[in-house]
């Protein structure tokens, strides 16, 4: 067996390999060491090249770890969270709390979580989270957390995964924009509207309204987002219409904050789950933050049903419900 030392320049390769694989992007990883995203690239390419074996799979949509990637990257990353331990050990003897963390969107935790954390802190008061937040779509493997946010084709439930709510979108804004524009119709013109939309993500304005967002487009009157929470915070502001993911935006609807802003209404077929690394057991309080988030969820969602209720069913919703390629690792 040839040595460690002899198959990659630095063990900092394996970090940046292991960063790709839990972001899902050489831009991220790249961002998180302070690299360019060319860089990143080389670094994973002499990987490859030392190990004798192509640890992704180059699709259209992003990178994808092949078997041989996926075994490297679990090998990583039960050694960090072994790593981190072993310093939390040395350096925080004194702490009982116990630290749990999560992998969140950042719009989820700003518009979600955030307005619920004294009910959180009073059912776990002995209990740290700690926040690895994803500004775009939930994709990739949950990562060295405790527990990942995912969008997942379909609905499964074990030990590691846990459904957490379906996805149903509704075009969202605020009642200032509502005055002053009125609703965006199934039917006819939309140009007096302005549409706001995250990037990379699967469901998007093209899906919902077809060849009738095309105007927007070229009318300068479209504008898109790599954070879902500014896409979120621009409708807030009064400055145009988002997509409202019901998952992220119950609280805000559920306040008046944002108000729907069409009848139209795309349910897919797929889910976000809860969902945590098959590298390791899942601690008795890692079920426990689980099933408070879901109870919290499902009680606000039957509270907006009969306004969800009252929306179109979105003939986009058919094509959303294709197969399409997992869209999360479970690790």
């Amino acid at each position: 067996m040839k040595a460690l030392d002899n198959l990659m320049r630095s063990p900092r390769s394996l970090l940046i390999f292991e960063a790709v694989v839990r972001t899902g992007s050489c831009t991220a990883a790249a961002r998180a060491f302070n690299l360019t995203q060319p860089s990143v690239s080389r670094n994973i390419a002499h990987l490859e090249s030392a190990l004798g074996v192509a640890l992704f799979l180059r699709r259209p949509t992003g990178l994808e770890p092949t078997p041989e990637g996926m075994l490297l990257y679990r090998a990583i990353a039960e050694g960090l969270e072994r790593i981190g331990e072993a310093v939390d050990a040395i350096c925080q003897p004194h702490l009982r709390r116990q630290a749990v963390v999560l992998s969140l969107s950042t719009a989820f935790v700003t518009h979600w979580f955030v307005p619920r954390m004294r009910a959180f802190n009073q059912a776990f008061p002995d209990v740290d989270l700690r926040f690895e937040l994803t500004s775009g779509a939930l994709r990739g493997p949950p990562g060295n957390v405790d527990l990942a946010m995912r969008r997942t084709p379909t609905c499964e439930t074990d030990d590691y995964i846990c459904p957490f709510m379906p996805e149903v979108v509704l075009p969202v804004c605020s009642q200032a924009y509502l005055e002053r524009h009125g609703t965006l119709g199934a039917e006819g013109p939309i140009t007096s509207h302005v549409l706001l939309e995250l990037t990379e993500t699967e469901i998007g304005w093209r899906l919902l309204l077809g060849a009738r967002s095309e105007p927007l487009v070229s009318s300068g009157r479209w504008f898109e987002f790599s954070d879902y929470a500014v896409v979120l915070q621009t409708a807030i502001g009064g400055q145009g219409i988002a997509l409202g993911w019901i998952s992220a935006v119950s609280r805000l609807i559920a306040g008046g904050t944002l108000v729907p802003a069409s009848r139209l209404r795309l349910e897919t077929g797929a889910h976000f789950s809860l969902i945590s690394p098959r590298t390791r057991s899942v601690r008795p309080i890692v079920h426990r933050i689980r099933d408070w988030m879901v109870d919290e969820m499902q009680r606000e969602y039957r509270a907006l049903l009969p306004l969800i209720a009252e929306a179109e069913p979105a003939a986009a919703a058919r094509r959303a419900r294709r197969p399409t390629r997992a869209a999360v690792v479970s690790g």
